[in-house]
């Protein structure tokens, strides 16, 4: 219990939850456009 009052209300703890919430939406972007190039290099080659 002691970790989430630190990690919520210390400005480290906050920043390193800015940097786990900035990683995960960037590796959600990452698997968004890395999928959408394989469907479009699959569908182009299938011509």
């Amino acid at each position: 219990m002691k970790a989430l009052i630190d990690l919520f209300s210390t400005d480290y703890g906050l920043m390193s939850v800015a940097v786990i919430t900035f990683v995960l939406i960037m590796a959600v972007y990452f698997l968004c456009v890395f999928f959408g190039l394989m469907d479009e290099t699959g569908k182009s080659t299938h011509k």
